[in-house]
């Protein structure tokens, strides 16, 4: 006896796991966390919130932040060893006089200029060559909204640690030519009006200058801010950084191999670094029972892949193919989707009953408009490939989808629930996913250089990403689903009303998790 009759005879069942573990956040500010182990952080937050929001007379000049003597030391530093042009004029006839909030932090012109934001992308967290493995790790910029952990006590403190960044440390970083040694400044590029409108001809061409300029200021307010508002964030953030940095991939791994997860027959995993593959297979737990699958051609800019584990007792054999090329061969001829390398990955495999499948995980882009044509590639592939005829499919996704989307800009979960019920699927939701069946819940702080997106500690909720986006597809003949469920605390409980991650769950997605019982050939008539 073999194949379902096999599975069915047995009374044998699968349990399917599935979790953006997400990437790691190089700014533990960013989002606001449930950290009921300091009620310091709340108070933090709030007071920097209500510094933002309602300043008053602390809403002082630029030049009372940064003085003149620190710009003319900058200055020197762009125009003499950069050789840059000199950008004295909009310090003088503009920058120094703006109020540091209502005339800097909260400028909107400013933020889609990128004139704080880009250089902040670009030299917030620098990979160096051999980040994430042995004693190398990322550089970082001496801010706030990093892991920086020198000293920030004054201005004058953080002046001297900021300028010897920028202009005096040079690193080995990789590009497309190779290894090149540069110091940050020599990394930050021109801000293209084509791109970005709102940038006159003039900043255009001395944009260089301009963005560092303003990266200095938006830099020194932040510091300012905190000095003002505590005299602990310090040790605070190098908590935070200790546990939801530092220690998020150990976290991670001992969540999957508790007792709830260990027992796993496939984990399908999102946004996954090389370096947390290595520790996984290290780990002796998830080494010895598991098939760690990674995609062949994985995303080393980006560092975020999604993985398979196939539980080695019930796939014996691991996996036969990676079939992710001819996947993303199956798209429909001339439409653009929005994939990346390293979201998709697919594979062939076969259980111990002699039962073949195809098992696929995968990260949707932020609006989840890949969701829908990446399904149907799997499908198209599945159907067009006479070597995939009768493999049954197993498909863990983030499909990013919305309880409220917006039309044509996001995918809406109901429709996608009807769309992948058209494809002959169901899902661990079943056939109509509720919209309120939340798998995230996340919202941005005001230490972060996009203050347009920034929530209120009260509408945190309201405003935030919380929405239905993590699904287990499979088909509706194969399976029916016994018990599925969702964790935001890695011990089988989902906390509706927690923000999440917490300092003892390090993603910003839940995990879910279901078990399937296979349908009897017979009761489908065959």
């Amino acid at each position: 006896m073999k194949g379902i009759t096999a599975m069915v005879a047995s009374a044998r069942k699968l349990q399917i796991t599935t979790w953006n573990i997400a990437a790691i956040n190089n700014n533990p500010f960013e989002y606001w966390i449930t950290y009921n182990e300091s009620p310091g952080y709340e108070k933090l937050m709030s007071d920097v919130e209500s510094f933002l929001e309602s300043p008053g007379t602390r809403d002082v000049t630029v030049s009372e932040v940064f003085p003149d003597d620190m710009f003319s030391n900058l200055e020197r530093r762009m125009t003499q060893d950069c050789g840059w042009p000199s950008v004295r004029g909009y310090w003088e006839d503009d920058f120094r006089n703006r109020k540091i909030i209502s005339g800097f932090m909260k400028d909107s012109l400013l933020g889609s200029k990128r004139l704080a934001s880009m250089p902040d992308r670009i030299t917030n967290t620098i990979n160096v060559a051999g980040s994430g493995s042995g004693d190398n790790v990322p550089v970082c910029r001496p801010t706030v909204i990093n892991m920086y952990d020198g000293d920030l006590d004054t201005i004058d403190q953080w002046w001297s640690a900021w300028e010897a960044f920028m202009f005096d440390n040079t690193l080995e970083i990789k590009t497309k030519k190779g290894l090149e040694t540069k110091a940050p400044y020599q990394m930050l590029q021109p801000i293209k009006r084509a791109k970005y409108p709102d940038i006159t001809e003039e900043e255009e061409k001395v944009s260089l200058p301009l963005q560092t300029m303003c990266g200095a200021i938006f830099d020194a307010i932040l510091v300012h801010i905190m000095n003002t508002v505590s005299d602990e964030w310090q040790p605070l953030k190098r908590d935070m950084v200790e546990n939801l940095n530092k220690k998020k991939v150990p976290k991670t791994l001992d969540i999957l191999e508790s007792a709830i997860y260990i027992n796993s027959d496939i984990i399908t995993l999102q946004e996954v670094s090389a370096a947390f593959i290595d520790q996984a297979q290290s780990r002796p737990k998830l080494g010895e029972n598991f098939w760690i699958i990674a995609p062949a051609d994985m995303d080393a800019v980006r560092d975020q892949n999604s993985v398979i584990f196939l539980r080695k007792e019930t796939f014996p054999d691991g996996s036969h193919a990676e079939i992710t090329p001819l996947v993303e061969s199956s798209f429909e001829k001339g439409v653009k989707v929005p994939i990346a390398k390293g979201d998709i990955l697919a594979i062939t495999t076969t259980d111990k009953d002699g039962i073949p499948f195809v098992v696929a995980s995968f990260h949707g882009d932020t609006n989840g408009l890949a969701t829908k044509p990446v399904l149907d590639a799997v499908m198209e592939a599945m159907s067009t490939d006479a070597t995939l005829a009768g493999h049954k499919l197993l498909f863990g996704l983030d499909a990013n989808t919305y309880e409220k989307a917006k039309p044509k800009k996001q995918q809406d979960v109901l429709e996608f629930g009807k769309h992948y019920v058209a494809r002959g699927l169901t899902s661990c939701w079943g056939d109509v996913p509720d919209p309120k069946n939340y798998t995230t819940f996340n919202s941005r702080t005001y230490l972060q250089p996009q203050l347009n997106k920034a929530c209120k500690q009260s509408d945190k909720r309201s405003n935030g990403d919380v929405n239905p986006k993590d699904f287990i597809l499979f088909g509706k003949g194969d399976f029916t689903v016994r018990s599925t469920w969702k964790d935001n605390t890695g011990e089988k409980e989902y906390l509706e009303d927690t923000a999440f991650p917490t300092l003892t769950f390090p993603s910003d997605h839940g995990i879910l998790a279901t078990v399937l019982e296979p349908i009897s050939p017979d009761s489908c008539g065959g």
